[in-house]
C-alpha cells in the first residue's frame, strides 16, 4: 500500500536548498520515526483483539531510518524476538487453506489504513518543528 502526494518533491527540494541536506535528513528521519511509532501503536491495538500470549505484540520492532534500494529513506516495521513470530504473521494476515479466515485476518492492513492520517500529521509536525 502506498500514498501518493503531489507537489511534495518540489516542496522538499526547496526546503533542502534553504535548510541544507543534513537538516532535511534529520527532519525527515524524525517524521519517519514518529509515523512508524504511530503505526506500531495502531498495529498493537489491532493485535489486541486476537492475542493469545501476546508474543506478536511484544516482538514488533522498528528498524531504521535507512536508505532503501530506490535511494529513499525508509523505516521498517517487522517482528523480531525470541519467539519467532515473524514466521506466522503472514498466516494471521492472509489465512491458510485449512483456516482461510483467522481472527486476525487483515490486522496489518487495517492498521496501515487507520494510521494514514497520523502519518501525514507526523510529517507535517516534523516539517513545522524543523522550520
Amino acid at each position: 500500500m502506498s500514498v501518493k502526494i503531489r507537489g511534495l518533491d518540489k516542496l522538499l527540494s526547496e526546503l533542502e536548498s534553504k535548510l541544507g541536506k543534513q537538516a532535511m535528513q534529520r527532519i525527515s528521519d524524525e517524521a519517519l520515526i514518529n509515523a512508524a511509532k504511530e503505526f506500531v501503536r495502531k498495529l498493537k491495538s489491532e493485535f489486541e483483539s486476537f492475542k493469545d500470549e501476546g508474543y506478536s505484540i511484544e516482538e514488533i520492532t522498528i528498524k531504521g531510518p535507512e536508505y532503501g534500494p530506490d535511494g529513499a529513506r525508509r523505516v521498517t516495521v517487522h517482528w523480531s524476538g525470541p519467539h519467532g513470530r515473524y514466521r506466522i504473521i503472514h498466516l494471521n494476515e492472509w489465512g491458510t487453506i485449512k483456516n482461510p479466515n483467522p481472527r486476525g485476518k487483515g490486522a496489518v492492513a487495517r492498521a496501515m489504513k487507520n494510521s494514514e492520517k497520523a502519518y501525514r500529521a507526523a510529517v507535517r509536525n516534523a516539517l513545522k518543528g524543523g522550520l
